[in-house]
């Protein structure tokens, strides 16, 4: 049973690793040190500036807190064939799950303890003491205990365990692992979860009703009603909208825009193969490349539109007005240079 489960772990461990040469490539690696120098400056900014107030330093530390605590899941490696397979052996399996339980909750307690470390200056400047730190890290460890007692409940049921439950948390974890991949690299295994919304049919009739714009309107429709991408580009869009307000050196800003509008446009590109499980699509009366013409349309209308709205926010909020012409300069390169050569490799592929 233990060799089992190792070899699942191992097996996941080994994707992920090689989805990370995608993640960790020069040029994120470079964004990556450059904003952690940014922080770790205007961290000790802060310190040898610190306010008289200390509620807004309060208030962060209390939503930190919040999102530490629910960081963090049991890794169970249960799958859908286990219901049936290893039913006759459930004692087995509940034996390993509250062994992983243990190990989930030792893992992700010493990483909310590191994270918490680097708060322990603020507590310091405010004036609290080393005691009372140790105190806020220990609690927070208790409330760790708790939410992970109350998650490892579920599993189990007065007559055995839950293996419907246990399944659908094991796939939640892997989904939100494989969806952070997704962002660098195209990734297999990522589900997609499709809602009409209705309230964003008029976007639909931007687009022609003619037999040329077949692949826009197909695009564009499957766009909207892609819960993953749509929630996605939206999550990206308010990200970059926070960097331009918040971040006040605007060169540093426009980076982090640039990086957002770059995974943007990255993700869009899994567009291309939306619609590969419908074969009449190949019927189609149209010329060859107008698959990747809609494409591209669509794509360079959703970051053309999103590049707008960074625009008038940048003129509001950042000092250096230049920057807007970098982030401009960018998006231009992105759109003519970076997504053709993206559709052409899909094409490939």
């Amino acid at each position: 049973m233990k060799d089992l489960f190792l070899r699942r772990k191992q097996a996941f461990r080994k994707e992920c690793v090689g989805y990370l040469r995608y993640v960790l490539n020069d040029h994120f690696v470079l964004f990556l040190l450059v904003l952690i120098g940014f922080l770790a400056y205007q961290y000790s900014q802060l310190l040898q500036n610190f306010p008289e107030n200390h509620w807004p330093i309060l208030l962060f530390l209390g939503i930190v807190s919040a999102l530490l605590l629910a960081w963090g899941g049991i890794a169970t490696y249960i799958e859908v064939p286990d219901k049936l397979f290893l039913l006759v052996a459930e004692e087995e399996v509940k034996s390993y799950l509250k062994g992983q339980i243990v190990r989930s909750l030792v893992f992700w307690t010493i990483v909310q303890t590191l994270f918490l470390l680097l708060f322990a200056p603020l507590f310091l400047a405010m004036g609290y003491g080393l005691s009372v730190f140790i105190a806020y890290v220990l609690l927070l460890g208790a409330g760790k205990y708790l939410l992970f007692r109350q998650k490892a409940s579920k599993f189990f049921t007065e007559t055995g365990l839950d293996w419907d439950y246990v399944i659908v948390q094991e796939s939640k974890r892997k989904q939100v692992l494989l969806r952070f991949f997704a962002l660098f690299t195209q990734v297999k295994g990522v589900s997609n979860s499709v809602k009409r919304r209705a309230y964003l049919d008029f976007i639909l009739k931007t687009v022609q009703k003619v037999p040329g714009k077949i692949w826009q309107n197909l695009y564009l429709r499957s766009y909207l009603r892609n819960g993953d991408l749509f929630a996605l580009s939206l999550r990206l869009l308010f990200l970059s909208l926070l960097a331009e307000i918040f971040i006040e050196q605007s060169w540093i800003a426009t980076a982090v825009v640039v990086l957002f509008n770059y995974l943007m446009l990255f993700q869009l590109l899994a567009l291309y193969r939306a619609f590969d499980y419908q074969y009449l699509t190949h019927l189609f009366p149209l010329e060859k490349g107008e698959k990747e013409k809609g494409l591209q349309e669509v794509i360079r209308g959703l970051t053309g539109f999103v590049l707008m709205v960074q625009l008038i926010v940048g003129l509001i909020t950042l000092q250096e007005k230049l920057a807007l012409l970098a982030l401009l300069g960018a998006a231009l390169v992105l759109q003519i240079l970076y997504l053709p050569y993206q559709v052409k490799r899909q094409m490939q592929d």
